[in-house]
């Protein structure tokens, strides 16, 4: 990418999050992430060119030393910093400003420092030669597998019914979507194939911002915030009908609706449950029955016919979900030690805040109650970064009872923060359809029963990885306690309509 020829028409709007939009590139498989800050502060950016680089820079470095090593290398891709021109993002910004949702326009892009984060545009596999149709690629946010132990929770309810469930009732209660949605993490991470493919049919029924689809780099299903309108399964039933033109479910040589949905379901369980490194051992009984079931979960525990497996110690979700559960503390009982760690650095400010650049030289990084810093060496406990193999290795390594020492409970604040982020990732599952005859399918592409499937290469990627913020935990606590305080003042009630025995929970089509 030639910075120097940059030219605003090469480029589209193609998402946003709270912290940053994303731009892609209309012929390459290229993106651009830029920072957003508060819309009050368009005409006095909150910090400086080289703080934003280094706030950008700390993502990478998180990605690529810290989050590479606990989720696999081979799922990453970090990306790098580059510094664009002013004029380009100026009029950048301009231009893609219309196709801005209007929720999301509280914040405006940084147009001031010139720094933004190159990455591949994962929505658009990669093709080794050109297809009939378009690759697809599925994103979902997998949110927290496991429900927390008991030990450390001051609400029994949060050792039966998992985060996710919970909060969808506070969104809901407070206007943030007009829904509710089925879908419940602990059966995707549960390995057993027939509690991913009811988390994955409810994932679709109700998208929210857990699962989009994208055909050809465009986005062609999901939810939009707030919205009274429930997605087109229709549509997407016509995206994805040429995908799947074959197979044994036919009804006078056509596919059904129903039969096209599982098929795509059952692809997107199997590349979820590939490997493509490791020995590929299957885990089993990771937590104990009683912390890898919901009880809010509309799927029947009886309904398993073929037990409980687990997850392939190779798969995506297996490596998320080891990384999740870092947190053996729960927000409940990390707070303490957070706490701890804050009055240290009170008492001590230098601790927190010096660290050495990529380059050997010092950098000074601004903490609101910190008005100067003499230079020093290093952080000892790496509050701020570095996101270096030190950092790593208190994550790793961190003892297994607290001896009193702020070491520890930074340590722990670490292993929180590592915990956060993996709860809060993207998977991306990008899926090429082969143009191998129908009796080349690959062994590995079969579903149970010898149900042959359309052959498709896949590949998967974990994106939003950034550091969760050290300040940010007293919030999480707080979160925590107004959800868990919501579901109990609701009475965890199920949807209007929607009753336990309705566990097939069957998607209804109009004819096509």
């Amino acid at each position: 990418m030639e910075v120097d020829k940059m030219d605003e028409n090469d480029w589209k709007y193609h998402g946003e999050g709270n912290k940053s939009l994303v731009v892609s590139h209309v012929q390459f498989c290229r993106v651009l992430r830029l920072l957003k800050y508060p819309a009050e502060d368009s005409e006095n950016p909150p910090q400086t060119a080289e703080q934003a680089f280094r706030q950008i820079q700390n993502i990478v470095d998180f990605s690529s030393n810290v989050m590479s090593s606990l989720l696999g290398e081979k799922f990453i891709h970090s990306g790098e910093v580059v510094k664009l021109p002013l004029e380009f993002v100026r009029q950048l910004s301009i231009k893609i400003q219309h196709q801005r949702p209007a929720w999301r326009c509280d914040k405006v892009m940084d147009i001031y420092s010139g720094c933004a984060l190159c990455l591949p545009n994962l929505t658009s596999p990669a093709l080794h030669h050109p297809t009939r149709i378009p690759p697809l690629c599925i994103e979902i946010k997998p949110k927290c597998g496991f429900l927390p132990s008991p030990k450390h929770v001051s609400k029994d309810i949060k050792t039966k019914v998992c985060r996710f469930c919970m909060h969808q009732h506070y969104k809901v209660a407070n206007g943030k979507w007009k829904r509710r949605s089925l879908y419940c993490p602990l059966d995707l991470f549960s390995g057993n194939r027939q509690r991913m493919h009811f988390a994955i049919k409810h994932l679709i029924e109700e998208p929210q911002n857990n699962f989009k689809i994208f055909k050809g780099g465009q986005c062609i299903y999901s939810s939009k915030e707030g919205s009274d309108d429930s997605p087109d399964l229709n549509s997407l039933l016509h995206h994805l009908r040429p995908y799947f033109l074959y197979g044994n479910n036919r009804i006078n040589g056509h596919m059904t609706c129903k039969a096209v949905l599982n098929d795509f379901i059952q692809v997107l369980v199997n590349a979820l449950m590939s490997g493509g490194g490791g020995d590929g051992s299957v885990v089993t009984d990771r937590q104990g029955v009683g912390r890898s079931f919901c009880e809010a979960s509309l799927f029947n525990k009886e309904r398993i016919r073929h037990g409980s497996r687990g997850l392939p110690s190779d798969s995506v979700l297996f490596r998320i979900l080891q990384t999740q559960m870092l947190d053996t503390l729960d927000i409940e009982g990390l707070y303490p030690l957070y706490r701890h760690v804050e009055q240290h650095l009170e008492d001590f400010p230098k601790e927190r805040s010096r660290h050495l650049s990529r380059n050997n030289t010092v950098a000074i990084v601004t903490v609101h109650f910190l008005t100067s810093l003499p230079v020093c060496s290093r952080t000892r406990l790496q509050i701020d970064g570095p996101y270096n193999e030190a950092y790593l290795e208190k994550v790793q390594k961190c003892l297994a009872e607290d001896d009193g020492s702020v070491e520890y409970a930074a340590a722990k604040v670490h292993q929180y923060r590592v915990s956060m982020t993996a709860k809060d990732c993207s998977i991306m599952v990008g899926l090429v359809p082969s143009e191998e005859e129908d009796d080349e399918v690959l062994p590995s592409q079969l579903r149970p029963r010898d149900f042959r499937l359309p052959p498709f290469s896949y590949s998967i990627s974990i994106l939003d990885l950034d550091p969760k913020p050290f300040d940010s935990i007293p919030r999480q606590l707080r979160l925590d306690q107004k959800i868990v305080s919501c579901y109990l003042r609701t009475g965890g009630a199920l949807p209007k309509g929607s009753l336990r025995e309705r566990e097939e929970c069957t998607l209804l089509f109009h004819p096509m």
